[in-house]
Order: C-alpha cells, then sequence, then structure tokens
C-alpha cells in the first residue's frame, strides 16, 4: 500500500507510520517538521498546510490511502480537494464531535454538534465542531463511500505527553508521602474509556489497507474509577491507603478535573459529560479494533513515565507537594 500520512510526527501520527512501515507499506509523511522525525523507513515531505498550495508536491501522485489527523476544517478542505484521486481517505475525528455528553452507550448515530462555520479553529473551545466541520468536508468531497471516520476517544499509552494516563501509576508507584497515602476523587462508579495508542494505530493502519468505510467510535473498554485504579495500583504495587475527597472539597481546594495543573486526571464530577468516557465501541471492534487489557496499557505507561523521569514538567495531575498538602488539609 502507498500510504500518504498528513502528520506523522506527533504522538498518534508517527505511531500509524511507523506501524504501517513495520507492516511493509510505502509510507510518506507530510508534516511542519517542528514536531520531531518521522519514522525510521518512512519518506518525508516538509510542507505548511496553512499554504493553499501546501500539498502540492504530494497531489500529483496516486496514492492508496490518505489517513488525515487535523483539526482545521481549511486544512481538511484543501486536503480533499488536491487529494482527491486517492483510493480512499481515512479522517481521525473525535468523539467530542457529539452533542451530548451525559447518556452512556451512545452509538454513532447520536446527534453531532453543528460544523464550525470558519477555516480556522481559534480555540480549543470549539474542538467538536471544528472537528464536525473536518468530517463535513471529508464526506462532502469524496462521498461516504470512500472515506472511514473514526471519531477517537481518551487516548493513552506510551508516550502520553498529556499525562492523563500516566498519572495514576506513576503517582501509586512514587507516592508524595511517606505513608504511602494518594489522594483519589471519590468517585468510584465513574466511566473511564482509554484507548491504548498502538491498539488504535494499528486498527487504523489496517482499514487504511482494506479501505473499510463508515462510521466508528475508536474508543477503549469503559471500566468504573474504582476499577482503573485499582488497576494501577496492582502494577505499582501500592500497599499505601487511599485518601477519597468529594467532589465539593476538592473543588473548594482548587483542584481541576480531567487535565491541566492541578488536577486529578481523569476526574469528571458534572454527569452531563460522563457519557464522554462510556460510548459504545461494539461498530469498531466488529470491524476489527482489538484492544489490549488496561493493565498493560497502564504497565507501558509507568515504564515510559519513569523512563523520561517523574520529576519532568506534567501536563496532568498533582506535584507531589500539592498532594502532601492536600493530604494533610484532609486529614
Amino acid at each position: 500500500m502507498k500510504l500518504l500520512i498528513l502528520g506523522g510526527t506527533a504522538w498518534l501520527g508517527h505511531e500509524v507510520a511507523r506501524q504501517a512501515v513495520g507492516r511493509g507499506h510505502d509510507v510518506t509523511c507530510v508534516t511542519r517538521g517542528v514536531s520531531g522525525s518521522v519514522p525510521d523507513g518512512a519518506s518525508h515531505v516538509q510542507s505548511d498546510r496553512d499554504d493553499d498550495h501546501g500539498l502540492a508536491a504530494v497531489a500529483a501522485v496516486h496514492w492508496d490511502a490518505v489517513l488525515d489527523v487535523s483539526r482545521q476544517p481549511g486544512q481538511v478542505k484543501r486536503a480533499v480537494r488536491d487529494l482527491g484521486s486517492a483510493g480512499h481517505y481515512v479522517f481521525v475525528s473525535s468523539a467530542s464531535v457529539y452533542a451530548d455528553h451525559g447518556p452512556l452507550g451512545q452509538d454513532e448515530d447520536a446527534p453531532l454538534l453543528p460544523p464550525l462555520e470558519s477555516e480556522v479553529m481559534e480555540t480549543m473551545e470549539t474542538y467538536g465542531e471544528a472537528k464536525a466541520a473536518c468530517e463535513k468536508a471529508v464526506l462532502d468531497g469524496l462521498g461516504a463511500g470512500r472515506c472511514m471516520i473514526a471519531r477517537v476517544g481518551l487516548i493513552g499509552g506510551p508516550g502520553d505527553i498529556f499525562g492523563r494516563t500516566g498519572y495514576w501509576p506513576m503517582r501509586f508507584a512514587n507516592p508524595s508521602i511517606e505513608d504511602g497515602t494518594v489522594l483519589v476523587p471519590d468517585a468510584p462508579s465513574l466511566p473511564v474509556q482509554v484507548i491504548d495508542v498502538r491498539d488504535l494505530a494499528a486498527w487504523l493502519v489496517h482499514n487504511c489497507d482494506r479501505q473499510l468505510g463508515g462510521f466508528y467510535n475508536a474508543t477503549g473498554e469503559t471500566h468504573s474509577f474504582a476499577e482503573h485504579i485499582a488497576a494501577a495500583r496492582e502494577l505499582a504495587g501500592h500497599r499505601g491507603q487511599l485518601a477519597a475527597a468529594d467532589a465539593e472539597w476538592l473543588h473548594g481546594h482548587g483542584v481541576g478535573e480531567w487535565a491541566g495543573p492541578k488536577s486529578l486526571p481523569l476526574w469528571l464530577s458534572d454527569p452531563d459529560w460522563q457519557g464522554m468516557n462510556a460510548r459504545s465501541n461494539v461498530r469498531a471492534k466488529d470491524a476489527g479494533l482489538v484492544l489490549r487489557p488496561l493493565a498493560q496499557t497502564l504497565r507501558d505507561t509507568l515504564e515510559w513515565e519513569e523512563s523520561t523521569g517523574i520529576e519532568k514538567p506534567r501536563r496532568a495531575g498533582l506535584t507531589q507537594d500539592e498532594e502532601a498538602e492536600l493530604i494533610t488539609e484532609l486529614g
């Protein structure tokens, strides 16, 4: 397969390119060249997709498949225009395109947000609308029979620079205080849904090769927060106590949800958002998505966290000092 990846240096795109090369495919990556290098064995074309003619260097080639991870509607519209002769187009979208994140178990037929009218997403506040506009551009330009839309949920695994899946195994393996106590939100039944980046990449490459069409929720299995925490504790060999704090107490002490500075990753207190991590992945599994056990993802992520330094700046979680202070105040 002659595969063009619009990306290939950031986390998911790099893993897709790596696996595609490993399977013997002819892989070319188009990037600006600012996020790193492409995997060994892949060709690299440096280009800025914000340029109206940014894909001119690859537009004259017939590609068996194109894989696009953009969030910018204008970039996707130009790609569909310039690469319309490709055999198949796989667009990596997001579960953020859905209009309602409250109900559990929603499938691909759930209502979507209105597409962003602008060709440029200015802030992450309109991420869902931007991805919806990207989907529309692909469908309008190519038709449903020549494309696949993968609506991806939370991605985890080795290389998670966002810190959401690495925080819990890292913290249980490296408690902030001497007696091993770890602060957790009191939300045992909260749904958590993580797809390993390696499983997602393998499925995307497979579907580029066989040119599968349709819409799919590319998400992991849903576990309760209690199950996720238990898996992280077990692999880390944690024997300390859990200090469970309710949402009111955590909010009152400035602790954020989901991600970001001074947060407890994966925690969501608003029921209107808890279905975000409990979407049906039946259609994707029926289409060949194979998911490894959560414990394996967390174990490998912990190894990556420790290999890159647990004291590195984090994009999600509490620092040791922040957690120690909170545990002391909680009593």
